[in-house]
């Protein structure tokens, strides 16, 4: 059946690109310009082309869905109840690293807003006497900041190997 739709699709291909040249000739014959003849011919070319390739495909593609979707719900069957006792598996591992990540980014949070709690004002009275020492200042206030983004990477590592 397949085959038979490609023969039947190459024999008319061909016709129309063999009846587009002959027309092609008799135009050229008649005194009338070649150009638009042989664009002509190559856009009909073009559309035999694409007609054969997409038929082509989707005659070998039908054949092969049968297969594949009964694979497919047997692989999906064996996967499901891999999942299922993996999940049963991991389920107190699951929750105390999730108890972990939490831990790390909330209490690196807290030391993270102690910390420029007592570095941001002493900070700020070190520019209000001084102005060239903000330069330092901002420094001890930005160390305070990243122990929260410390947290927050380490939250991170853990979520990610679950």
């Amino acid at each position: 059946m397949k085959t038979a739709i490609i023969v039947t699709l190459l024999v008319i291909g061909t016709i129309i690109i063999m009846g587009s040249a002959f027309v092609s000739i008799k135009k050229h014959f008649e005194g009338r310009p070649m150009k638009r003849a042989f664009r002509i011919n190559l856009a009909s070319f073009a559309v035999v082309l694409l007609m054969a390739s997409i038929f082509t495909i989707t005659a070998f593609a039908t054949e092969n869905d049968a297969q594949q979707a009964t694979e497919q719900v047997a692989t999906q069957a064996a996967e499901e109840a891999q999942e299922e006792t993996q999940k049963q598996e991991k389920g107190s591992s699951h929750g105390i690293g999730l108890l972990a990540a939490g831990l790390a980014t909330g209490l690196a949070g807290i030391g993270g807003g102690i910390a420029v709690a007592a570095g941001a004002p002493s900070a700020i009275s070190a520019t209000s006497e001084n102005p060239k020492a903000f330069g330092k200042a901002i420094i001890f206030v930005a160390l305070g900041e990243s122990i929260a983004l410390y947290g927050v990477v380490i939250s991170i590592l853990i979520l990610s190997n679950l």
